[in-house]
């Protein structure tokens, strides 16, 4: 029996192969009159966020919205108002706009306490239409509130911290290092350092006695001259550690005299630092013991409180910036704006650190046909990073992988006259420093 077919094996492809292009080109037709009804019809393209820590998406009467965290209460309530200004003059000079929006600021207060750096900036990054952080004055606030910024994706920016621990120590990522936090203010690694090297070669000091309240920013200060000192030959007579809120320092003065010290370094804030000043000027044991502090005690409040008993006491502090135009017309703009004169340098640190983080901003953010405002939070970062060669008020500033941005470099000062107050402080240079090119 023979069975008919209907068709060669080859047959059967080549009809199988006209009836695939048929319907490819069948799809292909029906995308592309899809495509050009849609760019008829003016449908905008959907934006969609690539970026790997997500998009803050601004709606076309939305603000950028910037969290500050500064200590605006206490006797350190005078260096957060500077951060907070520096920021406002920024601000004020690009005329109130920030990639062609109004911005926010939502302001909390830390206290200068390492809690509340934690709980300002969970409070922050609980709203997600915040782009970032501005902040903050204390080195222990930023050591916690970037923990909790950095978790949530965010960036921020200091003018004000110095710590070491923020960002890095000896070239390496120190131990509260956190991605997506940057600073102007000079890592104060060289601070330490600058002090120990004064008090050795010139003062001729061979035993010296230190004092911090335990935070890690006086902590680090400490050790950084320890370290310096030992090394150069020195020896560490005693190193002691004072309570936040302390006010009888007799007995950790008593124990340096006791121990022999020819120099006590006492890196600490208002008011601790104040109360061994005038306790110490106080004591016969402590007459001939030279005593030294860091840039947190050079400001007007300072030498009011303390008068003449700061007479002949040493600081080491950041390096002013140079007498430029622009730092004169900032300055200038300080006294318009708030009628007085600024009180510490430290406003100059902050106007360029927004500064820096507005630029930053303009570059991350992208603009869809609807004026919806997106920005990337790694973009942002990405963006902060990329920092070089920006022409601040305080200098070049660029930014490193650890988030450090400005160069160290540190003067040693004496005050020899209160009439010049803060002014006449710093322009009395005895000492400058900087890592491998010290004089």
């Amino acid at each position: 029996m023979t069975i008919a077919r209907t068709g060669s094996s080859a047959g059967r492809r080549s009809r199988g192969v006209l009836s695939r292009n048929i319907i490819s080109r069948a799809f292909l037709a029906c995308a592309l009159a899809a495509a050009l009804a849609a760019a008829c019809s003016g449908q905008p393209e959907r934006f969609v966020c690539s970026d790997k820590l997500g998009c803050v998406d601004l709606g076309p009467d939305d603000p950028v919205k910037i969290g500050v965290i500064q200590a605006l209460s206490g006797k350190v309530a005078i260096l957060g108002q500077e951060q907070v200004r520096g920021l406002e003059l920024a601000l004020a000079k690009r005329g109130g706009l920030v990639a062609g929006r109004p911005v926010a600021l939502p302001t909390e207060d830390t206290g200068c306490k390492p809690e509340g750096g934690a709980n300002t900036a969970l409070k922050l990054v609980a709203d997600p239409s915040v782009l970032a952080i501005f902040g903050t004055t204390c080195s222990g606030d930023a050591a916690t509130a970037a923990g909790v910024m950095s978790e949530a994706g965010l960036s921020m920016i200091s003018g004000n911290n110095s710590a070491p621990f923020l960002t890095s120590v000896a070239g390496k990522r120190a131990p509260k290092w956190q991605p997506g936090y940057f600073r102007t203010a000079p890592n104060e690694e060289a601070s330490g350092p600058a002090a120990a090297t004064y008090a050795f070669k010139t003062l001729g000091i061979r035993q010296a006695a230190t004092v911090n309240d335990g935070d890690i920013y006086t902590a680090g200060l400490t050790e950084g001259f320890r370290q310096e000192f030992e090394r150069l030959g020195g020896r560490i007579t005693l190193s002691a550690t004072v309570n936040k809120s302390d006010t009888n320092m007799a007995p950790v003065l008593t124990a340096a005299a006791n121990s022999g010290a020819q120099l006590l370094f006492f890196p600490l804030f208002q008011p601790e630092g104040n109360h061994v000043l005038r306790q110490a000027r106080s004591m016969p044991e402590m007459k001939d013991v030279i005593l030294m502090s860091d840039g947190s005690l050079i400001e007007g409040t300072f030498l009011a409180d303390v008068k003449q008993d700061a007479l002949g006491m040493y600081f080491v502090g950041p390096t002013p910036p140079a007498a430029t135009p622009e730092v004169a017309a900032l300055r200038q703009a300080y006294m318009e704006r708030y009628k007085t004169e600024p009180p510490t340098m430290y406003y100059q640190s902050a106007y360029d650190a927004a500064n820096i983080l507005f630029d930053a901003i303009e570059k991350a953010a992208k603009r869809d046909s609807k004026n919806t405002l997106h920005v990337g939070r790694q973009a942002l970062r990405d963006a902060l990073y990329a920092t070089a060669d920006f022409k601040g008020v305080t200098g070049t500033l660029t930014c490193n992988d650890f988030g450090d941005c400005a160069p160290p470099r540190f003067n040693v000062l004496r005050l020899d006259d209160l009439s010049k107050g803060v002014e006449g402080l710093r322009a009395n240079v005895l000492f400058t420093y900087a890592p491998g090119t010290a004089r």
